[in-house]
Formats: structure tokens, C-alpha cells, sequence
């Protein structure tokens, strides 16, 4: 047993202190504390799905895009994947100097089903170093645009499961913006984001509606929620995407009708494919 009760038993002690959920002498304190709650209740999310594939598939696979310091997969790895016998984690980041951190650590701790990959989205739908279809798909706060891409990488690998937390979507109210005067003409609707908070708020709240969508068009079943505790952050929403090869029949109409009623048809390459 762990001489720390918070802990949960056979955690690695050093990928903890690398995390700075321990602090360096290997104690909690407050602040370590809270962190180390925030990780357990995100692992109480996607536990569940691991299990799910695991039944069917003892070779599970995860991908994580945007993965930064790879704070994720270390933990899903050292709380899941370490103990199977197979399975296998691939860590995607644009940023070389974080993916050589993270094949470093992975190798001091003997981590030997991670992969860290520099490649963009893009490549990594094309790249070969990738399987042909991944079990679970995580973006967790990729700016902008970049859950967007995480989705068609997602439904390029026919993922089994997605796990979204979206952060900034700012390109959805540009577009708002740009289109404001023909709005206010065409729709009563348009009070709604008059205001700039409200045009940024309102634009990051129909981004994820519309994800929402285009995901029940091609069968998948959601869940939205908020991820409470993760980061100090208004951008807390969690959508949980399991494919259930029974597409939403009115889906693609609906968000065919949302992006021509609020001046976004320039988004429609986005949201709808």
C-alpha cells in the first residue's frame, strides 16, 4: 500500500512529482491535493470507456491530440494501461521540444506502449507510425479549431469512443461578427449576440452544438456535461461521443438549418461532411 491514503495503490511516485501533483520530497500539500483530485475525477470519465473496449479488444488503443505535456496519457497509462498486458497510447503534439520531453519521461519510467508523435492533425490522419482505426479519441482544451480536426481524425480512425473538452473557439464568432448587419435584417435571433461577450460567449456555445450534431450524423451517441474541477477555467463543458452506428435522422438538417438561419454558411466545410 501507498504510505499516502489520497493515492491510489501501484501509482508511480516519480510521474506524480514529474506532474507536480507531489511535490518533490513526495508529500501532498494543499494545492497538490486539489490537482490530484482533478485527476481522479477526469480518470472517473474515461475509465468506463477503456473497460467498454477492453471486453471486446484486449490490443486497446487511445490517441490523444494536442497532447502537450502528455499530462493525460501518463496518467491514463500509469492508472490503466500499465497493468494490461497490451494496449497502447499515442500522444499527438505540433510541438517538438514537449514531445521529446515526453519520450524521455516515458522511458525513465518504463512506460513501453507510449508513443509521442510531432505531427500535426492533419499528418497524423495520413501518417503510417498510426493504426488504421483507433479504439478512443481525447482533445482535451485544443484551442480553437483544433477539436474540430481532432473529430475528423476521430471519425477518419472510426473511434469507438471521443472525448472532447473544447477551449476557444473564437472562429465561429468572427464569423458572426462579420455577418452582424445582414443578421440583424434577417433575424430576430441576432439580439442574441449584438454585444461582444455575448457574440463570443453564444459563438462558443453554437461550436459545440454544432460538433454535437455532426457527430449524431454519423452515429454517434453524446453526453454533455461539465468537467468539473479540471482546470480554473469557464471553458469546463465535457462532450463524450460513443458510436452506436444508429445516425440521428433530422441531425444533418438541423445544422443545415442552424448555419443558414445564422449567417454561417461559410462553416458548413466545418460542420458538415
Amino acid at each position: 500500500m501507498n504510505s499516502i491514503p489520497e493515492i491510489k495503490p501501484g501509482q508511480s511516485i516519480e510521474l506524480l512529482k514529474e506532474l507536480h501533483i507531489l511535490t518533490r520530497d513526495g508529500k501532498l500539500n494543499q494545492d497538490s491535493r486539489r490537482k490530484l483530485k482533478q485527476v481522479y475525477h477526469l480518470y472517473h470519465f474515461i475509465e468506463p470507456l477503456l473497460k467498454e473496449v477492453l471486453a471486446g479488444n484486449e490490443n486497446l488503443t487511445l490517441a490523444d491530440h494536442g497532447a502537450g505535456k502528455s499530462y493525460l496519457g501518463f496518467i491514463l497509462y500509469d492508472l490503466f494501461f500499465k497493468a494490461l498486458e497490451a494496449g497502447h497510447i499515442y500522444g499527438i503534439e505540433t510541438r517538438e521540444e514537449l514531445v521529446s520531453k515526453s519520450r524521455e519521461l516515458a522511458e525513465r519510467l518504463g512506460f513501453g506502449r507510449m508513443t509521442f508523435l510531432n505531427l500535426s492533425v492533419e499528418a497524423s490522419m495520413a501518417s503510417a507510425e498510426l493504426p488504421e482505426n483507433i479504439d478512443v479519441v481525447t482533445a482535451l482544451h485544443a484551442c480553437d479549431t483544433a477539436t474540430d480536426d481532432a473529430i475528423r481524425f476521430a471519425l477518419q480512425k472510426q473511434a469507438k469512443f471521443i472525448v472532447l473538452v473544447p477551449c476557444c473557439q473564437a472562429e465561429l464568432a468572427a464569423v458572426l461578427r462579420k455577418h452582424k448587419n445582414d443578421s440583424f435584417s434577417k433575424t430576430p435571433l441576432s439580439e442574441i449576440w449584438r454585444h461582444p461577450i455575448h457574440t463570443r460567449e453564444f459563438g462558443s456555445l453554437i461550436t459545440n452544438v454544432l460538433r454535437c450534431l455532426l457527430l449524431e450524423s454519423h452515429g454517434y451517441q453524446l453526453t454533455v456535461t461539465e468537467l468539473v474541477g479540471w482546470e480554473h477555467s469557464m471553458k469546463n463543458e465535457l462532450i463524450i461521443a460513443s458510436f452506436k452506428d444508429a445516425p440521428r435522422k433530422n441531425a444533418q438538417d438541423r445544422l443545415e438549418q442552424i448555419l443558414q438561419e445564422l449567417n454561417l454558411e461559410e462553416m458548413r466545410s466545418r460542420f458538415a461532411y
